[in-house]
């Protein structure tokens, strides 16, 4: 009697790969994310532990008068803004939330390719300011990206040719006129940085535009404070100035009203702000508003861009 054998062996179906595919993409998706977090958290971990050790470095030069040594930089391996696996964070005795604004103690936030420079004040002890780049290592460079010309082009001033007051504020929630005018700010722009308000007179016979720059975060600092200032005039020239934050209400889409901090105050006498030293260059206006800010507002040290 003959057998015949019969192959028992039988491959998936269609449906049966389907369904361990499909199950694959779950783990995927809820593996992934968790990794992700897991990696963030220990370049985190190495953040702090680097920061730390520059914290003893100058402690160490503080006690012995090294002068030299009372500054470190840390760069940070983190590759996302702010704190993600630690809140609060605790370095050398000095406790911040991320909730928190800056203090004497501590100014700024991590960010992506970012750095963390430890100093030493004999005021306040030591000193933690977080800077860097928002998730981007791109270097700042020296423009305002043509602003005047960017409101000419776009006659915004025209279009309010009435108002003695002009006034564009890049912390202005939903401006129309900013909005028109930020696809054309490039990327690597001072005006990406701190605060800006184009401000000037729009009526024809007396027209004037100014551009008001700080590396400050208004919104940061409140209102009602003092702050350095880079001016551009429309005219041509660069000036050094200090302004006073003020406080802005504005309607949103819902009809109430929202509040913002503004580079300055409304001004109707810009002379007051221009009388200074008139530099050519915005390179060599840029070096004299570091050297005030380092000078005489030593707090925003940290908002330099890099």
């Amino acid at each position: 009697m003959k057998y015949k054998l019969r192959n028992s062996k039988r491959g998936f179906t269609l449906v049966e790969l389907i369904v361990v595919l499909t199950i694959l993409a779950v783990l995927a998706a809820i593996l992934i994310p968790a990794l992700q977090g897991y990696i963030e958290k220990s370049l985190e971990t190495a953040d702090v532990l680097h920061v730390r050790e520059a914290y003893m470095e100058v402690l160490t030069a503080s006690l012995t008068n090294d002068t030299e040594n009372q500054v470190k930089t840390v760069n940070l391996k983190q590759k996302q803004d702010d704190w993600q696996s630690m809140d609060p964070i605790t370095i050398a005795g000095i406790t911040h939330y991320k909730a928190d604004k800056d203090t004497l103690n501590w100014k700024g936030i991590p960010t992506a390719g970012g750095v963390c420079e430890v100093s030493y004040d004999a005021t306040v002890g030591i000193v933690f300011t977080w800077s860097g780049s928002s998730g981007s290592n791109t270097k700042v460079e020296m423009n305002f990206s043509d602003i005047h010309k960017l409101v000419e082009n776009a006659g915004l001033m025209d279009k309010h040719s009435t108002s003695s007051n002009f006034e564009i504020d890049s912390k202005c929630p939903n401006s129309s006129m900013l909005k028109e005018l930020q696809p054309y700010i490039k990327e690597n722009s001072l005006l990406n940085c701190g605060t800006w308000a184009y401000l000037g007179d729009a009526r024809k016979a007396s027209r004037k535009a100014y551009l008001f720059w700080t590396s400050v975060n208004t919104n940061d600092v409140g209102a009602n404070i003092e702050i350095p200032v880079i001016i551009s005039a429309e005219t041509g020239g660069f000036y050094i100035s200090k302004t006073k934050t003020a406080t802005r209400k504005i309607k949103d889409s819902s009809q109430k009203y929202v509040e913002y901090v503004a580079i300055a105050d409304h001004i109707s006498n810009f002379t007051n702000y221009t009388k200074g030293k008139k530099y050519e260059t915005l390179e060599d206006a840029y070096a004299a508003y570091s050297e005030l800010v380092n000078e005489k507002y030593p707090d925003y040290k940290g908002t330099l861009p890099k």
